[in-house]
């Protein structure tokens, strides 16, 4: 019984194809005869249709076919289906027999050829004798030929040969040689295709024709034959429905018959087979979920189907056979577009067969132990006279009999020992094994990690059984990570139990010492007796010893792993080893804290380590040493004690390197930070344990950081979530779950003891040198020397803060760009206790805002730290706010000469620009002088003079400028004209005489300038009297290049009497000017509107009197006639 006896046969598991043999072909020596078969086999794409073609001689001898039965009436069946039927069908009975013949139309020996043909033909009929094989003829032809109907001597000739041959028309084929050879091969595989269907659809009804002639009573298993064959045909004639149909009935039938322990194995090997063709069929159908249901049904019908007790290791490894049978067919079914999903893909299926596997090793391990004096029977009774049996299922040394009695117990009890026998040397490891990753891939495809885990383990474990200790320790050391971050303790050490079994039997000493370290930890639930045994085992080791052996292990591995251990003593090789725990869980627990976050440079850095340890008994280490980011602190944190080997156990429980159970231990270390520490964090970067001796073997565990393994995490989450109270403990003891790791602190600089002072005056004028004084005191007990300051703009604030501010220690000049926003390390000489000095500073701002000013001082102090002198550099810092404001605000309007508001001017004509300079300063401003820059587009109508200089401005009081412009004529110009700059200069009246003055300017408004036609202005006195002549005079001037026509009137007041023209046209030249005089007389006192005097320029319809009311006074103030003595009071007023 070979180890592939449970394997599905190859012609069960292929897909059926119709078998056509091709004879006449010499495929060795003719080229034409090798390009035809090349055709018909080469590169066969899908879209072919689905044939299997042999090439076989002309005289071939096909299996004899037996004399059929006319009668079933005596017969009586020996099993349901043969061995070979199968094979026989796929490869050597063939549907169609196609002979090959070179022979051309115009042969012209067409008569020898012919009947040569019909010979042929004949011998293949002869050796087909009583078979329904269909027989075709191909002829091999040099030329194309010509159309149906067109050669009369071709149609002849094929009629005559088809006579010759005994063979209808349609199976006679002409197979011209040209370059179109592939083309008329597929043209012929189709008509072959035709034939071959037509051969097994006779062969169904021929099958189905015996169906009458069947009793239930003794041929149900020829009901359950028949089917079968049907649905195999049917499959051989692609008609995979009708397939699915029969094999669905015969599988019915096969569990209709009566089953007995004599037949079991026969109808289970039928009943699995047509299972796996109906869950193949499914698949291709793309029913998986019918598959799904097939398999299902067939498993809970036969699984209860054990058989013989002596054998029930050979249900659980059909069992297994089914589940990765369906398994490898539902992964063929995903590789060809079936999705699958996460609850239900071929991995399941994989783990169920590698659990049958496992229970299989375990029944042939309780049936199989035979004592080694058992020999194997001779003459073998599970060898047959032809090799093979001759029905599927049925023992060897009794095919055919049907009887539920055993008629020979004797040959029975030989048989099943042979069994037994044969079993017992089939390694069940690989089996199991190679299943299990199966369902690894499977699972690891559909991200089932746990599921994956799980099957891992079992194949570590089955790798351990195999003794192949390499590999079972790979893969559990793979899965143990995802049990410890998840908390699976108990299958955590069930895992590291089988690790430690391999990794002793390698003599691996750092991975048994790693696995002894976790199997006596906190994670571990093994009973303290099995921790003690451990222990033991790991001092043994630590004192260069052999281990005692792990329990339930092989004893002869057992043997092979002491002589290991024992060249592992005697060897002189490196017996110091680091072990990293941050990965796993020790029995060692280490939590390192510093006192505080961050210390003085001044003050010893001090920190303690706790440490616990978690085995049954107390143990002693080595050594302690702590690790730093700087490892120049290395060499103070050292606790180190000689000790001899024996030592390790024993007179422990008051020793100062001792560790007792359950109690937690404190180290105190402490040391002197360097001065070129300061500011920088220092870290614990790792701690070291050292457990054993050099003398022997160490140990050294290696924290990372402060402490903590892979349980950590989990711990401190489940102690912050507790509420449990913790029991009240001595001074001297700690909660352990209370400490937290501290694994950093920051060195800080000496506490400094001086003051600073900042004295100014809020807030800071825009541009203005901002005065700053920095008063700095020393209040220490001897003497600062180098002491530094730093002033300026606070860094990191916006960048235009930094580019718009300036400081300097000279306010006698202006900051440029060129001045920085900070000064940095101005020195200042040293300063003797209680002495202090001032320092002052000017910042100039160019944008308003806030800013953030910083005062940084430093110097160095000699002090005694632990009796150590070291210079510390001590630094102050001061930080302060100042808001910019703008010092003024200037308001600029246009206005004509009667102080009316202009939108705009006019060319030539004098127009008013006037300044308001609002002080919006809380402080007194003064303003030194003013300047008005204009633009060449204007002239001045005066002289330009400063009418503010030396104002002083309060807080909201205002200075106000008045200039006369004029803008000459320069045609239209779109935004307005440039008026030009105002320059005012100004300084706080509160600074000193040496701060330069500030220079603000302002860039005037743009001004929209017209030109007009007529300009109109009047001579007139500044006031009239009450009944004296008041003369007027007006001016006419035309603008234009135009000779200008005017109408001029004059409408009377009730107010005056004048004399003049009252109405008048003339005409004006380009350029000049016209005179109109009249002579108001005044009626009335006050303020009086004059006569109106209205112009209408013909040329400029426009031109309107409200135009010309900017230009003409319409009011003047009259006296009153009084005496003469009165005159200058009233002129006074």
């Amino acid at each position: 019984m070979s180890p592939t006896r449970w394997d599905f046969p190859v012609e069960l598991c292929c897909r059926p194809m119709a078998f056509v043999t091709l004879t006449g072909l010499d495929v060795v020596y003719n080229a034409v005869h090798r390009a035809v078969w090349d055709a018909f086999c080469a590169n066969r794409r899908a879209d072919r249709v689905p044939i299997s073609f042999k090439v076989l001689p002309g005289d071939h001898e096909y299996p004899k076919c037996r004399s059929k039965r006319t009668s079933y009436e005596w017969y009586i069946p020996k099993g349901i289906l043969k061995t070979g039927w199968m094979n026989k069908h796929l490869n050597l009975v063939p549907a169609l027999v196609v002979v090959f013949y070179e022979l051309d139309w115009d042969e012209p020996q067409w008569k020898e050829k012919q009947s040569e043909c019909a010979t042929r033909v004949e011998i293949v009929r002869q050796s087909l004798q009583g078979r329904n094989t269909k027989v075709a003829v191909v002829l091999i032809q040099k030329k194309t030929p010509l159309p149906p109907g067109e050669d009369v001597i071709a149609s002849e000739r094929a009629a005559a040969l088809c006579n010759a041959c005994e063979l209808s028309g349609k199976s006679l084929f002409v197979l011209p040689h040209t370059d179109h050879l592939v083309g008329y091969i597929i043209r012929l595989e189709n008509a072959f295709y035709e034939h071959a269907q037509t051969y097994y659809y006779t062969e169904i009804r021929r099958v189905k024709s015996h169906k009458e002639f069947l009793n239930k009573t003794t041929h149900q298993l020829l009901f359950v034959r028949h089917q079968f064959k049907i649905a195999f045909f049917s499959e051989l004639k692609q008609d995979t429905q009708n397939a699915l149909k029969n094999y669905r009935t015969a599988y019915n039938l096969v569990h209709e018959l009566r089953a007995h322990e004599t037949n079991i194995l026969e109808i289970k090997t039928m009943a699995g087979f047509i299972n796996y063709k109906i869950c193949r069929l499914c698949f291709q159908h793309n029913t998986p979920l019918d598959a799904i249901a097939q398999f299902r049904k067939h498993i809970d019908l036969c699984k209860k189907k054990i058989g013989s007790a002596e054998l029930s290791f050979e249900h659980a490894a059909w069992m297994s056979k089914q589940f990765q049978a369906f398994g490898d067919l539902f992964d063929e079914a995903i590789k060809l577009g079936l999705t699958a999903i996460q609850t239900q893909n071929p991995g399941f299926y994989y783990q169920q067969a590698a659990y049958y596997a496992q229970e299989r090793k375990q029944l042939a391990k309780t049936l199989c132990n035979h004592e080694a004096s058992v020999l194997y029977p001779s003459p073998d009774p599970l060898e047959t006279q032809t090799g093979v049996l001759d029905f599927y299922g049925q023992r060897s040394w009794r095919q055919g009999v049907l009887s539920f009695d055993l008629s020979d117990p004797e040959k029975e009890k030989v048989g099943v020992l042979a069994i037994q026998l044969k079993e017992r040397n089939i390694v069940h490891s690989e089996i199991i094994i190679t299943l299990l990753s199966n369902a690894v891939a499977q699972f690891k495809k559909y991200k089932c990690p746990r599921m994956k885990s799980h099957l891992m383990v079992q194949m570590g474990e089955e790798y351990y059984y195999a003794k192949d200790y390499t590999k079972a320790l790979k893969l559990l050391d793979y899965v143990m990570c995802d049990y410890r971050s998840e908390g699976w303790w108990t299958l955590l050490t069930s895992i590291l139990t089988t690790a430690l079994k391999c990794s002793y039997l390698m003599a691996q000493l750092k991975d048994y010492i790693t696995y002894s370290l976790e199997l006596l930890g906190r994670a571990s639930t093994l009973k303290d007796e099995q921790k003690s045994r451990i222990e033991k085992n790991l001092i043994s080791v630590l004192m260069n010893e052999s281990p005692e052996p792990e329990p339930d292990c092989d004893p002869l591995a057992v043997k092979t792993a002491q002589k290991l251990w024992a060249d592992r003593v005697s060897l002189a090789g490196s017996n110091v080893f680091t072990i990293g725990v941050q990965d796993f869980v020790p029995f060692v627990q280490c939590k390192a804290k510093f006192h505080a976050p961050s210390f003085h440079v001044d003050v010893p850095v001090q920190f303690h380590i706790y440490l616990k340890a978690d085995c049954p008994h107390p143990i002693r280490f080595s050594k302690l040493c702590i690790s730093f980011n700087n490892q120049e602190y290395n060499q103070f944190c050292v606790i180190e004690e000689a000790s001899r080997v024996s030592d390790i156990l024993e007179n422990l429980t008051q020793e100062k390197m001792c560790l007792i159970p359950g109690k937690a231990r404190k180290f105190s270390f402490k040391f002197v930070a360097k001065t070129e520490d300061v500011g920088k964090k220092i870290e614990i970067t790792s701690v070291d344990l050292v457990l054993g001796n050099e003398s022997g073997r160490c140990v050294a565990l290696n924290w990372q950081g402060g402490g903590g393994d892979a349980a950590s995490p989990q711990e401190a989450l489940q102690a912050s979530r507790s509420f449990k109270r913790r029991p009240k403990l001595p001074d001297n003891e700690v909660h352990w779950d209370s400490i937290t790791i501290q694994a950093s602190t920051m060195i800080i600089s000496r506490v400094p003891n001086v003051s600073v002072h900042l004295r100014h005056e809020p807030p800071a004028l825009m541009n203005e040198m901002y005065c700053l004084v920095v008063t700095v005191q020393s209040h220490e007990k001897t003497q600062i020397t180098d002491v530094k300051l730093t002033a300026g703009l606070k860094p990191g604030q916006d960048a235009n803060l930094t580019q718009k501010t300036h400081v300097t220690l000279h306010g006698t000049e202006l900051c440029d760009e060129s001045f920085p926003a900070l000064l940095t390390d101005i020195p200042v000489g040293d300063l003797h206790p209680g002495q202090q000095l001032e320092k002052t500073f000017y910042v100039r701002c160019g944008t308003v805002g806030s800013r953030m000013f910083l005062v940084y001082v430093s110097y160095l102090i000699s002090t005694t730290v632990e009796e150590k002198e070291i210079v510390c550099k001590c630094h102050k810092d001061e930080t302060v706010t100042v808001e910019t404001v703008f010092p003024f605000d200037v308001a600029v309007k246009f206005v004509s000469s009667k102080f009316e508001h202009l939108e705009r001017v006019y060319a030539d004509i004098p127009f008013l620009l006037m300044t308001d300079i609002l002080s919006a300063s809380p402080w007194a401003l003064t303003v030194v002088s003013s300047e008005l820059q204009l633009a060449p587009s204007m002239t001045p109508v005066d002289q330009l003079e400063s009418q503010v200089d030396k104002v002083v401005l309060q807080t909201g009081e205002s200075a106000s400028e008045c200039f006369c412009l004029r803008c000459p004529s320069g045609g239209n110009v779109e935004g307005g004209v440039a008026t030009g700059r105002y320059i005012i200069s100004w300084k706080r009246t509160s600074a000193l005489e040496n701060i330069p003055v500030i220079s603000t300017t302002i860039t005037l408004p743009h001004v929209i300038v017209e030109n007009i036609p007529l300009h109109v202005n009047a001579d007139l006195p500044s006031f009239g009297r009450v009944r004296e002549s008041l003369p007027v005079k007006y001016h006419l001037q035309n603008k234009t290049t135009l000779v200008q026509d005017v109408e001029i009137s004059v409408e009377p007041s009730d107010a005056f009497m004048f004399s003049g023209l009252k109405q008048i046209r003339l005409r004006i030249l380009p350029g000049t000017k016209q005179e109109m005089l009249y002579n108001f007389y005044p009626l009335m006192a006050g303020y009086q509107q004059l006569p109106s005097l209205n112009i209408n320029l013909l040329r400029f319809p426009n031109f309107t009197d409200q135009l010309l009311r900017r230009f003409v006074p319409t009011s003047i103030f009259v006296k009153p006639q009084g005496r003469l003595g009165d005159e200058n009071s009233i002129a006074a007023a």
